[in-house]
């Protein structure tokens, strides 16, 4: 007789958990296609203000006039921040000087957000203020949202990427970015300038509807 007895086999019950991985690893691979995609818009949009900024700035179109008489401040400003645009424009679109991009990025947020504050104080309507809202925004967006190869060592999170291919990245920055980002500059400088007569046009009707000037 055979004293052999049948043991049931328990199979322990599935978690939900155990799909957490799996749905972490495809929510961080999203996760790493959406940031460097936000991180462009931003910052094209910032540098792009930028250059504008420096061109209507450095050739004191009628528009920087109305606004420097309206707020009081001295013609001359115009060039102090047309210069400054010029050097915040191209130390956060090359690539290096991650320091220098440090304070490009809180410059042109001082810049926007005072111009905020000086339309507040001025008694400036929401349609004066908002658009400078809006950048010193865009730029904080663009700075929270850099990649690892342009932010300062101790302030480095990148969490898509391990320490190897981290150190790798950071020590390329060859011709082909200066190149690309360089093209960038041009091609938005060169759009600032042809649609300099059209600008002009329009911001001079926009200070008629503001009350600033007359016909």
């Amino acid at each position: 007789m055979s004293t052999e007895t049948n043991t049931p086999t328990i199979t322990p019950p599935r978690h939900a958990t155990d799909d957490k991985p799996d749905s972490a690893a495809r929510s961080n691979r999203k996760g790493s296609r959406i940031r460097p995609i936000a991180f462009w818009v931003t910052t094209l949009a910032v540098v792009f203000e930028l250059v504008a900024g420096s061109v209507w700035n450095l050739l004191t179109i009628e528009w920087v006039e109305i606004q420097l008489r309206h707020l009081e401040f001295p013609r001359s400003f115009a060039y102090v921040l047309g210069a400054w645009q010029v050097g915040a424009a191209v130390a956060i679109i090359v690539p290096g000087f991650r320091l220098i991009k440090e304070w490009a990025y809180a410059g042109a947020f001082f810049l926007w957000s005072g111009a905020v504050v000086l339309h507040l104080e001025a008694g400036d309507g929401v349609e004066s203020w908002s658009s400078p809202l809006m950048f010193a925004i865009l730029a904080v967006a663009s700075w929270m949202l850099r990649p690892a190869d342009r932010r300062l060592p101790q302030t480095r999170r990148d969490h898509t990427t391990d320490a190897g291919q981290d150190e790798a990245r950071l020590a390329v920055a060859g011709p082909r970015q200066w190149a690309v980002a360089l093209g960038v500059l041009v091609v938005l400088y060169a759009v600032s300038f042809l649609t300099l007569p059209a600008v002009e046009d329009f911001m001079h009707q926009n200070a008629i509807n503001l009350g600033w000037i007359t016909e």
